[in-house]
């Protein structure tokens, strides 16, 4: 067995402390943007000290985890409620955070062995456990829902059935879901990073990957670059500063994404009922309340607002400036067809992964003695659900289209790229830090 190289040597002492200081610090800016979306949205007034129990279940949902809704109204009602959401922007922050963190110790290496790199992820598994079965045991609260006065509230007291409504966690599922996203942000850190060493085996690989995995990652980041300009005008021009600001810190991907999904064609089916709402403009939110399931698309927005034609173009913009890049960093033998075909796997890949983080469930009612929905005002429905396939498909499409586009266009100015230029060194020269 080979003697550790010199580089080796301090990621052997250190790797743990690395680690710690990694961890926690994605995990302070997941709790940090959760706790000021939460309290921007009012949630800092919630009875029994809940604030922190309600920031530990945001956390828990926005790394996969599961968080059920309960029900209680006494021996002759019944509560329904559910719940299924997540917080994307508390997602982003931390997946941000923690792939960095993962890269850090690996930068200036061109090849890392396939030992190194499961040593480091493993490192963050064992750190990221204990903090998962924390926030999952944290995340319990139950809370009395007012019924104000009148009729319903007279029954209620009646039939001692004062609804309750609370939530707990699976923590199992939590634990279980919670590791896999990790180990999915570890890596897409790898495969997304340019300078981020891979084991020597795989370098000649990553040309088909690497440049098409940054290039979905930089469009995703522009979506929500442009969202945040339009928050800022919105409170500028329009005020609503704790709504916006809320809206930014908890779900702003969840509105971003979906419309870069829109502005390729797709259609997502919603509805909206009772005093529930979705975490978006008013204008989506009056076209889903009606009493059936209602399509949200470039049509129905514009038939509405002429001005929702908007959404058309970042998509008819960025997608080629990114499929551009793209082909920029590939290696100069790589064909237009080839472009193509890598950027429409990578949006495609990227729509689904949009349409299923991107679903919206939502329901609470109340019925006495088995008789109706007396839930009244309180009683609501909130969906969104995409149309899966047609927009996976309408994404390879564009891809395609963009992924050509782009090639042609960098053909002047392509080089050799980082997957020509990374070929395996032998013996200690694979251990040596790059220049610069």
């Amino acid at each position: 067995m080979s003697p550790p190289t010199v580089s080796a040597w301090p990621a052997a002492r250190h790797g743990w402390a690395q680690a710690v200081g990694a961890v926690l610090t994605g995990l302070a800016v997941m709790v940090l943007v959760a706790a000021l979306g939460l309290w921007a949205a009012g949630a800092g007034g919630l009875p029994d000290g809940a604030f922190p129990r309600v920031v530990a279940a945001t956390v828990v949902t926005a790394v996969g985890g599961s968080v059920r809704l309960s029900g209680d109204a006494g021996a002759f009602a019944r509560t329904q409620a559910g719940l299924s959401v997540l917080p994307l922007s508390v997602t982003l922050a931390g997946a941000l955070v923690l792939g960095a963190g993962f890269l850090r110790p690996l930068r200036h290496r061109a090849v890392a062995s396939a030992e190194e790199l499961a040593g480091w992820a493993a490192r963050f598994a064992v750190l990221w456990l204990p903090a998962l079965i924390g926030l999952a045991f944290a995340a319990r609260q139950t809370f009395a829902v007012d019924m104000g006065s009148g009729t319903l509230n007279d029954l209620a007291d009646l039939f001692d059935a004062a609804p309750k409504v609370g939530f707990t966690t699976d923590v199992p599922s939590t634990v279980l879901f919670g590791l896999l996203w990790l180990a999915g942000v570890l890596l897409l850190a790898l495969l997304v990073a340019r300078g981020a060493p891979l084991p020597g085996r795989l370098l000649r690989r990553q040309e088909s990957v690497r440049p098409a995995a940054h290039a979905m990652v930089e469009l995703l980041l522009a979506y929500v670059v442009v969202g945040l300009v339009t928050a800022v005008i919105t409170i500028v021009t329009r005020g609503h500063v704790a709504g916006v600001t809320a809206l930014v810190l908890l779900g702003l991907p969840n509105l971003v994404w979906p419309a870069l999904t829109i502005g390729l064609g797709a259609t997502w089916n919603g509805r909206v009922d009772g005093p529930f709402g979705l975490p978006m403009p008013h204008v989506l939110d009056e076209i889903l309340r009606t009493p059936d399931v209602s399509a949200l698309n470039l049509r129905s927005l514009t038939e509405y607002d002429g001005r929702m034609w908007w959404l058309l173009v970042p998509a008819v913009v960025l997608l080629p400036a990114v499929a551009f890049r793209m082909a920029v960093r590939s290696p100069s033998r790589v064909r237009l067809w080839q472009h193509a075909v890598h950027l429409a796997v990578a949006l495609a890949a990227t729509v689904l992964m949009i349409c299923l983080t991107g679903r919206v469930s939502a329901h609470y009612g109340l019925s006495l003695l088995g008789i109706g929905d007396l839930g009244g005002g309180l009683a609501g429905e909130v969906l969104l659900r995409p149309r899966l396939w047609q927009a996976v498909g309408l994404g390879a499409l564009w891809g395609l289209v963009a992924g050509f586009l782009g090639g042609l266009l960098a053909r002047p100015v392509r080089r050799g790229g980082p997957a020509e230029t990374s070929r395996p060194r032998s013996g200690a020269d694979q251990h040596r830090p790059r220049p610069g």
